[in-house]
């Protein structure tokens, strides 16, 4: 797989796909820019080399129409700062006006496509909306990895039509770490998986079997687990068609052994968005009334003790309920835990970003992927459509 550093792009059309999919409040102004931080190497490295830059993104899901509301008017003014420089925005994303406006570009110049998705044929994969978007370009670059996992036309198709398609920075260092991670990682090699629900993260467990050498379960899904072991657990959130499959879990690291820590305490409450938690008792002994709704102390520190030593960690999913104070304290010390364990940490999966970002310390973590499903697609062993189609359209 090319970078855009391995082809000439001076003075040429380049066309960069990225993710402008930013959060907004009721005002319309961008509540986390990170997403737009994170391609700015890419994008610098562009202007350096004197290329017409075109950047194309999707916001939200307009449903294939028009909608204000989605525009990407604010990601391009953000841009605009963050680069220190004019950034245009297109009143489209391809048509004979976007075409004139890219004609009319220099040197160094920067536009932004409106969003691709007010067009349905962007999430159809559609072959002759990717020509239309390849026409307006010399060279494509994929620096999107957060939507690499989904074969639309801006992502997959565009290969097929644009004359040269590389990778942008952002998305040659997301599969680089993951590799580092998963396919030559430094060991042991531990994975926590948090979360709400064991079918989200199934596929995922049964392939991390195959590389780990530790897994560590928290957040809900460990409740799966539980009972499956035929504790109790109140009224906490199980999944009871998939008991069996927990078990079939266990069962299957034990066998290629590989050690499997589930929490032996929690912090229950009443309800999820409860104030207080209702207090902290062993899993054994969880009130009929309650739910589990974070791991507890003596969990958190058997989770601190399992990640001694080890060299590189894998994390997907929080611990607990970490948005209420009531039940973060679990998803927080593992964030400490992680970082205290001087081992190559690679995070994905945005409840995770959040939980880390609202610890301070996400400058301690070696590396924090942009993407939550593309991220747990490669952790289930899948290839991502976006990632295939540039090692073709290389080859």
């Amino acid at each position: 797989m090319k970078t855009i550093k391995d082809i000439a792009v001076s003075g040429k059309r380049v066309l960069i796909r990225v993710d402008f999919n930013v959060p907004l409040d009721k005002e319309r102004r961008i509540t986390d820019d990170s997403r737009i931080q994170g391609v700015l190497p890419t994008l610098r490295y562009a202007v350096e080399q004197n290329a017409r830059i075109i950047v194309a993104s999707h916001l939200g899901r307009p449903k294939g129409k028009v909608a204000p509301e989605f525009s990407l008017k604010p990601a391009a003014e953000r841009l605009s700062m963050l680069m220190g420089r004019p950034v245009g925005m297109a009143a489209d994303c391809i048509g004979p006006s976007v075409e004139a406006a890219v004609a009319a570009m220099g040197p160094g110049d920067i536009m932004v496509l409106e969003n691709l998705r007010f067009h349905p044929e962007e999430e159809k994969n559609d072959g002759q909306f990717a020509a239309s978007l390849a026409a307006l370009c010399d060279v494509y670059v994929n620096d999107a990895f957060a939507v690499s996992h989904r074969a639309n036309a801006s992502v997959e198709a565009i290969t097929r039509c644009a004359p040269v398609s590389v990778a942008g920075f952002l998305l040659k260092n997301e599969i680089d770490y993951f590799n580092k991670a998963m396919t030559t990682p430094e060991r042991p090699l531990v994975a926590i998986v948090g979360g709400a629900k064991v079918s989200s993260k199934l596929a995922a467990l049964e392939n991390l079997l195959l590389h780990v050498d530790k897994i560590i379960i928290g957040g809900a899904m460990a409740n799966t687990f539980l009972r499956f072991m035929e504790v109790s657990t109140g009224k906490s959130l199980v999944e009871n068609d998939l008991i069996a499959t927990a078990g079939a879990i266990m069962k299957k690291a034990s066998e290629k052994g590989v050690k499997l820590y589930l929490p032996v305490d929690a912090v229950t409450g009443m309800q999820p968005d409860a104030p207080v938690s209702s207090g902290v008792f062993p899993v054994q002994e969880i009130p009929e009334n309650q739910m589990i709704l974070d791991i507890g102390p003596a969990t958190s520190l058997l989770y601190a003790e399992a990640l001694q030593g080890a060299k590189t960690i894998v994390w997907n999913g929080p611990m607990g309920v970490f948005e209420q104070p009531a039940f973060s304290a679990g998803t927080l010390n593992m964030v400490a835990h992680v970082i205290e364990s001087g081992a190559i940490s690679i995070v994905g999966g945005g409840d995770t970003d959040a939980a880390i970002h609202a610890s301070g310390r996400a400058d301690q973590i070696t590396y924090m992927s942009t993407g939550g499903g593309a991220f747990l697609e490669l952790l289930e062993g899948k290839q991502l459509p976006g990632v295939v189609a540039l090692e073709k359209a290389a080859s």
